[in-house]
């Protein structure tokens, strides 16, 4: 299967003189097309900074990103936008949903960026959210509304969706449910998924794992026993 996500060479730093702290130290990550990949990683090792560099939302220091065909790093400011609209997907710890705006709402906000857009009655009931599509994001309960967000990311149809501790702020059982509906969507959908995760046990339902410390890439494994989703326990 071919390479979807490739970092090469990937530094990151903030700040001026003495205080200048450098949060990425030379990445290098390969990603094959439909895969799952888990970055796990103390607070502080760099892991969201990744993921706003290959998101488009940060600019690298150095190194180059190839997503499919583009390499964004040599993007300019109008292309990153292109690039963000048509090709990715963004699952936060919190929803950020527009509380005046009905679930079904929420999500049409991102289809009208896509070219091809997936169905929405067929989304909303792969997110389990059929029932609830005319309620206000007040009416469902959290694990509704980050499926909700999940459906705005997914709706456009990309390619990469990258998600930043999706399951932080769910409790146990919810979080379950979450992950499983992350394991259909990479099914149903094929699209790469990155999750960003403290959650060491989550690694289990993963492709690829990574590890960073430090700003530095201590692990990069082939999970040879991917697990379903509803056997993760921890």
């Amino acid at each position: 299967m071919a390479t979807y996500l490739e970092v090469r060479g990937l530094c990151k730093s903030y700040g001026e003189g003495e205080a200048r702290v450098q949060v990425l130290r030379g990445i290098d990550v390969s990603l094959k097309k439909g895969e799952v990949c888990v970055l796990l990683g103390p607070s502080g090792s760099g892991k969201s900074t990744f993921l706003n560099i290959v998101g488009g939302l940060e600019p690298a220091d150095e190194g180059s990103i190839r997503v499919g065909d583009a390499v964004i790093t040599d993007l300019s400011a109008n292309d990153l936008v292109e690039y963000r609209r048509a090709q990715l997907g963004f699952v936060f710890q919190f929803y950020n949903l527009v509380p005046d705006l009905t679930v079904t709402e929420n999500i049409e906000v991102c289809q009208c960026l896509s070219a091809n857009p997936l169905p929405m009655d067929d989304l909303l009931h792969s997110l389990g959210l059929w029932e609830h599509r005319r309620k206000f994001p007040h009416e469902i309960s959290g694990g509704q509304q980050q499926r909700c967000a999940i459906g705005r990311a997914l709706v456009k149809n990309p390619g990469l969706l990258l998600c930043d501790e999706p399951t932080g702020a769910l409790d146990y059982h919810t979080s379950k449910e979450i992950l499983e509906l992350m394991e259909q969507v990479n099914r149903e959908y094929g699209c790469t998924i990155v999750i960003v995760t403290h959650n060491d046990a989550i690694k289990g339902m993963a492709h690829r794992i990574l590890r960073l410390r430090d700003g530095q890439l201590v692990g990069d494994d082939v999970n040879p026993h991917v697990l379903p989703a509803r056997e993760l326990t921890w």
